[in-house]
């Protein structure tokens, strides 16, 4: 007798991703493959300045190109703005309005100023050096310390000092005399560089205009559809019904997708106008120079211990360069608040003290980026631990053993409580696993033949499944939180169903099937998702955040419970029985004193008293409606909605690193990268084991590699991967992955958030792995990326300790 498919469970086994074979076969559909009757080629004319008055804007001699159809500035379309609000004073946050097409100012190079439109791109791009745009030019303003300079030049007229965001979220009374006492004081001054997120696919968008239904379709690649759609309406002057957001395959996003872009609105305005299909495609050129950046901080932090080495107090100072605007709809407080509000992150620290702000600059914005924040205060706060470690003479991990949280639920001084993780169970087994592979008696080796070889670890927690609750305190204007899915089951017995969050690569079309197929008892492949349309999908936040499987797979279960409830209670009715007597296994409701195996008579099956199968089960539901009872509705269609009023819930890591530093080169050579997480209940292991090894390719292109600088006119240094220095497979080391389980209480899946944590622990690995290999020269690394330049100064004593 076959084993019922309801004992065979598909959460928690590695089922393979159904979406490969499209992908890999070459019939995946993202946007620069859509190809409509009539469609047009839109460009920009971009600012070449970073900070300037608009004088002139002369498109005529654009118009007399050939094939160009129109070009439109910003008092041709006469566009709404896009401005992001959080709900506190102006002495707090300071909103700024950005404009779709820069209409009176211009504050970072590659800011649109007009968009050309053209019968191919060959012609677009053509038009776009025959515009002529005179600038009256302003002081750029290209640094932190620049823009908090005494007189500085403003960015914003309404942002004085250029501070959008100043604000202290925490400040434990007597924090002072505790460090005023305390036998040890630690600082660090760290600085982090400005990072694009690249994703395989640059953005773009294809609009046109549905005559039949009256919308403006847009299909974009962007992780929050229904907020694109919110603000395309309202710069547009639209209804929302009057404009549909549907996202075909997307290749990548990691957030930079996660905020709305001037250019899809403005290529729909110029659909809108012309009423023909309009198609922008980013090139790799705006992408690294105008698109959204991230994670350019600087940290001033201290912490105190006491002689044993437990933290007594921790003060940061948190500066965060947000270029020219605020990003819709986080704002710019989204990095110096995340910051702020979860840096003690898996330490028990009794006082906290901490000051976030956001600057603007004249540079490309910022937007979220794989992590927010926490790759880099992680990074700062390790790097305390370290260097209290070698003041107090501890070992570094035994120094974290002494003051990571281990009783739970843990309210820290953040007003967080951390549900139940694995932090020292972690941070124990990554040590032991380096220690079993002998790579500290390989360093010593190492060093005995005068090479540098360094073992560094960072120990983190990453918080997931953000509610509402927890978006609204930060006082955001627009609170993401909640999720809804949609399900339905057709005569056929299969199940579609809808999800408000966004696939981008993170399998959803697989994992969110395998919950659904484990709670109905039904074969994955008569399981089907839809997502990323508006008219399709009720309501959606998209995907950020490790909020999939957390928010939106929380909901799909609840809907894949109320399904099975109706089915169960059609089955009840038929039988005579209470609801609570009928089970759901392979395709079929049983009573539960019933055989396992239906019964077939030749090629027909038969239907046993005591077993009815789905598609019996829909036949009554939809075509024989009269056999249901009164209080059961027709049809086989529930909603359900799912939302977290707790702080969330938090998956934790240690990652342990090992280096080999060259003198010759300065080269940072990566040996072994071992990686102990827990995510909770892990619904597909080989898919959390790709978002590991994603994600730390990531933290280690961030901690060695990538870094956009600016000259002192504003000017970006990176236009391209020659610039930009972006690591390969070779650089990148094979991970070892171990996984605990401590399954979340507030989530239906028992599943934590994990599409973030590898990015968030390399950086701090990395890096004091660095350190600890330059142990002997005295010399302490605290910026990132750390540059084979800084590593040959530093090996060959160039560099002041």
């Amino acid at each position: 007798m076959s084993v019922p498919m309801s004992e065979r469970k598909l959460v928690g086994r590695a089922v393979p991703r159904r979406e490969d074979p499209r992908l890999l076969s070459g019939r995946g559909r993202f946007v620069d493959d859509i190809a409509l009757p009539g469609m047009l080629h839109a460009q920009f004319v971009r600012s070449t300045v970073a900070h300037a008055e608009i004088a002139t804007v002369d498109l005529s001699a654009v118009r007399e190109v050939p094939g160009i159809i129109a070009a439109f500035t910003a008092d041709d379309l006469a566009l709404g703005d896009i401005v992001a609000q959080l709900g506190r004073p102006l002495t707090e946050f300071v909103p700024t309005a950005m404009p779709v097409l820069a209409r009176d100012k211009v504050r970072y190079v590659g800011e649109p100023i007009a968009v050309v439109v053209a019968r191919d791109a060959y012609a677009a791009e053509d038009g776009l050096e025959a515009a002529k745009v005179s600038y009256t030019t302003l002081p750029p303003v290209t640094s932190e310390e620049a823009a908090l300079a005494p007189g500085a030049p403003l960015v914003h007229a309404e942002a004085a000092h250029n501070t959008l965001v100043d604000v202290s979220l925490f400040a434990t009374d007597g924090i002072d005399e505790v460090f005023e006492s305390a036998p040890c004081v630690v600082e660090v001054d760290t600085r982090t560089g400005r990072q694009n997120a690249l994703p395989l696919e640059t953005r773009g968008v294809v609009a046109h205009w549905d005559d039949r239904e009256e919308q403006l379709v847009l299909q974009t690649c962007t992780q929050i559809p229904h907020q694109v759609r919110t603000v395309a309406s309202r710069s547009l002057r639209l209804d929302e019904r009057a404009v549909r957001v549907v996202v075909p395959d997307m290749g990548g996003g990691f957030g930079q997708k996660c905020v709305v872009g001037r250019e899809e609105i403005a290529a729909a305005a110029a659909a809108l106008r012309l009423r023909r299909p309009v198609k922008w495609i980013e090139d790799r050129k705006d992408a690294l120079s105008a698109s959204f950046l991230a994670r350019e901080q600087h940290y001033r932090a201290r912490a105190a211990f006491d002689a044993e080495g437990g933290i007594l107090a921790l003060d940061a100072d948190v500066v965060c360069d947000m270029g020219a605007y605020s990003c819709y709809p986080f704002t710019a407080g989204i990095e110096p608040l995340m910051a702020s509000a979860e840096m003690p992150g898996v330490y028990k620290v009794p006082a906290y003290r901490v000051r976030g702000r956001a600057v603007t600059t004249n540079k490309a914005p910022t937007g979220p980026y794989r992590g927010v924040s926490r790759p880099q205060y992680v990074m700062v706060v390790e790097r305390l631990f370290e260097r209290a470690a070698r003041e107090l003479g501890l070992d570094p991990v035994e120094i974290r053993r002494r003051n990571v949280i281990t009783d739970f639920p843990y309210t820290g001084v953040n007003n967080i409580t951390y549900d139940p993780g694995s932090y020292l169970e972690s941070l124990n087994l990554c040590e032991r696993l380096v220690r079993e592979e002998g790579w500290y008696e390989k360093q010593a080796a190492a060093a005995a033949e005068g090479r540098h070889l360094g073992i560094g670890y960072s120990c983190f927690s990453e918080r997931t499944g953000y509610g509402s609750a927890a978006f609204a305190q930060r006082k955001m204007q627009v609170v993401p939180g909640f999720d809804i899915s949609e399900m339905r089951m057709d005569t056929s017995g299969a199940v579609t169903f809808t999800t408000g969050t966004m696939n981008h690569g993170q399998s959803h079309e697989t994992t969110m099937a395998q919950i659904v197929a484990d709670e109905l008892g039904l074969a994955i492949a008569k399981v089907r998702m839809h997502q990323g349309d508006t008219d399709r999908i009720t309501y959606g936040w998209g995907t950020f955040a490790s909020r999939s499987i957390t928010i939106g797979g929380s909901a799909v279960r609840l809907a894949s419970a109320k399904l099975g409830d109706k089915l169960r209670a059609i089955a009840a009715a038929r039988w005579g029985v209470a609801p609570e007597e009928v089970e759901l296994s392979d395709g079929a409701a049983r009573r539960r004193d019933a055989p396992d195996d239906l019964t077939y008579k030749g090629d027909v099956l038969t239907y046993e008293e005591d077993v009815l199968t789905y598609e019996e089960i829909a036949d009554i539901a939809y075509l024989r409606a009269h056999l249901l009872p009164k209080d059961i509705e027709p049809g086989l269609s529930v909603t359900a909605t799912f939302d977290v009023f707790t702080d969330g819930t938090f998956s934790n890591a240690t990652h342990g690193c090992v280096v080999e530093l060259h003198k010759g080169t300065g080269q940072v050579e990566i040996l072994r990268y071992v990686c102990v997480e827990d995510c909770g209940v892990a619904i597909n292991p080989q898919v959390v084991d790709g978002q590991c090894r994603g994600g730390i390719a990531q933290g280690i292109a961030g901690a060695l590699f990538e870094q956009v600088t600016y000259d002192a006119q504003g000017e970006p240094s990176a236009t391209g991967f020659m610039d930009y220095k972006v690591p390969t497979a070779h650089e990148i080391p094979d991970v070892l992955i171990h996984h605990l389980q401590t399954p979340s209480a507030f989530t239906e899946t028992g599943a934590k958030g994990v599409g973030e944590g590898g990015t968030i622990g390399a950086p701090a690995a990395v890096l004091n792995a660095v350190n600890d290999a330059l142990r002997p020269t005295g010399i302490e690394l605290d910026h990132t990326p750390v540059t084979p330049e800084t590593v040959h100064r530093a090996l060959n004593l160039e560099l002041s300790s």
